[in-house]
């Protein structure tokens, strides 16, 4: 029972966790918030996975009565009951589609029923039916996987098609990074080139100018 327990508080716990949700709002705490909480279902789910086979194997280790073996047998459904919700309300479809793809889980005490009144012959019908249900599970689980592997090739296509459009992308950038240079380097030149031909204009100006200023001051001692 001391299993049981811990794993009932740890089910509390993450009961509290829950209804804490929504005072992180939607930002990054909140999701911190949120994988602690996915993180604490899934122990939990394990804890509960263990007390399930250790329930298995009680009756040969400690012999209980009928009544107590079904009450710890509903007490561990209840609360399983209750961590799946938790897991759907976390959408957690690991948790809820367990049954679906491994189907129920069954009791001793249920097989002891569907073989109790039976001669060999009804065992042996009995026998076949429970091969063909494992042969029916096999096949759904063998679509699960096969859809599975369709929904990963898809996945890996998709990412080959991110890795081509990065690679594009950074052969453009060092075309655009190439363009960059040639077009810098040419405005280099003409700035270059611009400040040679200022300088040649000033001397042609300071030229024009000095010749000027000579022609007046010859015109001025002449007709004095």
């Amino acid at each position: 029972m001391r299993e049981y327990n811990e794993a009932s508080k740890l089910a509390d716990d993450i009961t509290g966790m829950i209804s804490e949700r929504t005072s992180f709002g939607t930002g990054p705490e909140a999701q911190r918030h949120s994988s602690a909480i996915r993180r604490k279902i899934t122990i939990l789910g394990t804890r509960l996975d263990s007390l399930q086979s250790l329930l298995t194997k009680l009756p040969a280790k400690q012999p209980l009565t009928e009544k107590e073996m079904n009450r710890r047998r509903d007490m561990l459904a209840n609360l399983r009951t209750k961590v799946t919700q938790m897991a759907s309300a976390l959408n957690m479809s690991s948790f809820g589609n367990r049954d679906s793809l491994l189907g129920p889980d069954t009791k001793p005490a249920d097989d002891m029923a569907r073989i109790s009144g039976l001669d060999n012959a009804g065992i042996v019908g009995l026998q076949r039916q429970v091969m063909r249900e494992q042969d029916e599970g096999l096949e759904k689980l063998e679509q699960t996987v096969i859809s599975t592997k369709h929904i990963a090739l898809a996945v890996n296509e998709e990412l080959d098609l991110h890795t081509r459009l990065i690679d594009d992308l950074d052969e453009h950038v060092e075309v655009t990074d190439s363009r960059l240079k040639r077009v810098q380097k040419n405005l280099a030149i003409l700035n270059k080139r611009a400040k040679s031909g200022c300088t040649c204009m000033c001397l042609l100006l300071s030229v024009v100018g000095i010749v000027g200023l000579v022609v007046a001051l010859w015109l001025i001692i002449k007709y004095l």
